[in-house]
C-alpha cells in the first residue's frame, strides 16, 4: 500500500464526526464511551442532548457537545452541521411524537449530507405489533421512503428494565407482568452501546437489519428464580392481564402513558416480539453477552 494513501486514509478517518443523539441519556452517554474506547478522537464525537449542562464532562475531554432537540429543527440542523455519520438513538415519550421526532433527525441529517444514519430500533419491529413497534417501523419505513443509507439496530429490552426494579422485588417478594411465559432477548445498555460504537466504526454495514439481544433469554418466572437464588428470599412471579399490570404501575407512581406502553410491551414479550435468537449482539460485540445473572449479582452489590 502507498505509505502516502495510508496516511491519508487514516486522517480521514481521525477527523469522521459521528453526531450521537440522546448523549444525555445512558445510552447515548455509553455509547460516546465506546466510541472513544475503539479510538475515536473525542474531536471526532459529537455528542448532543437538550441539556448542555449534563455534556460538560464529556466537553473537558475534548467531545464536541451541541444541543439538538427532536422539537427544534433549527436544533437539529445546527447539532448536524459537518457531520459524516448519525447514531439517532430513539426518542422517549410522548410516544406520540416519537415518529415526527426521528422524522425531523432524519431530515437535517439528509439537510447535512451525512454518509448514514444508524437508528436504535426495535427487536421484529416490521413484524411486532406493540404501541413502541409501530413508532419504531414507521421510523424504518421513513429512512427507506428518503432513500437514506441506513444501518438498523433493532435492540430488545435492556437487563436494567429489570435489575432496576430489584428494590421494589425484594421488599414485595414478588416480580409483576403480563408476559406469561413468554421470552425476553434482554442485553445489558453497555452491550448494545458497545455494537453501535462497533457498527458506526467498521465498514460493511449499510443495509443490514440487526436483531439484536443476549445471549440467553429468559422468562419473567426465570428472572424471578434469579433474584431468589442470588438472595436467599423467595420470590414468585405474579402474572396480570394488561390492565392489572398498568394499575399496579400507576400506582407505584408512573404515568399512566408509560404504565400503559409497559404493559402492552409485556404482551407483545408474551407473544415472542422481544425474542431472537439471531446472534447478531454477539457477533458485533466479538464476546459472550451480560447474562441476567451476572446484571442482577452487579445490580445487588
Amino acid at each position: 500500500m502507498d505509505p502516502c494513501r495510508g496516511r491519508a486514509a487514516a486522517e480521514k478517518r481521525s477527523h469522521v464526526s459521528i453526531v450521537v443523539t440522546g448523549a444525555t441519556g445512558q445510552l447515548g452517554r455509553l455509547t460516546v464511551e465506546a466510541l472513544l474506547r475503539r479510538g475515536v478522537p473525542a474531536s471526532g464525537i459529537i455528542a448532543t442532548g437538550r441539556n448542555l449542562d449534563a455534556l460538560k464532562d464529556l466537553a473537558d475531554r475534548g467531545v464536541v457537545v451541541r444541543r439538538a432537540d427532536f422539537a427544534d429543527p433549527d436544533s437539529l440542523a445546527a447539532a448536524l452541521a459537518g457531520a459524516e455519520k448519525l447514531l439517532l438513538i430513539s426518542a422517549s415519550f410522548p410516544v406520540d411524537e416519537r415518529v415526527a421526532h426521528h422524522r425531523r433527525a432524519i431530515d437535517a441529517a439528509l439537510a447535512a449530507g451525512v454518509s448514514s444514519v444508524v437508528y436504535t430500533s426495535m427487536t421484529h419491529a416490521d413484524t411486532a405489533t406493540t404501541i413502541l413497534a409501530a413508532t419504531h417501523r414507521a421510523t424504518e419505513e421513513y429512512l427507506r421512503e428518503r432513500d437514506v443509507p441506513h444501518v438498523l439496530l433493532r435492540n430488545s429490552w435492556y437487563l436494567e428494565n429489570y435489575t432496576e426494579l430489584l428494590p421494589m422485588v425484594r421488599q414485595h417478594g414478588e416480580v409483576i407482568g403480563a408476559a406469561g411465559q413468554g421470552k425476553v432477548s434482554a442485553a445489558a445498555r453497555a452491550d448494545y452501546a458497545e455494537a453501535a460504537a462497533a457498527v458506526l466504526t467498521t465498514d460493511g454495514h449499510i443495509g443490514a437489519v440487526y436483531e439484536l439481544g443476549g445471549d440467553n433469554a429468559f422468562t419473567l418466572s426465570e428472572f424471578a428464580a434469579t433474584v431468589a437464588a442470588a438472595t436467599g428470599t423467595p420470590i414468585a412471579y405474579i402474572d396480570l392481564s394488561a390492565d392489572e399490570l398498568a394499575a399496579a404501575l400507576i400506582g407505584a407512581g408512573l404515568p399512566a402513558e408509560l404504565a400503559n406502553v409497559l404493559a402492552d410491551a409485556d404482551l407483545g414479550l408474551g407473544r415472542g416480539e422481544l425474542f431472537t435468537e439471531s446472534g447478531d449482539l454477539h457477533r458485533l460485540l466479538g464476546r459472550s453477552t451480560t447474562s441476567l445473572p451476572t446484571a442482577v449479582a452487579d445490580a445487588l452489590r
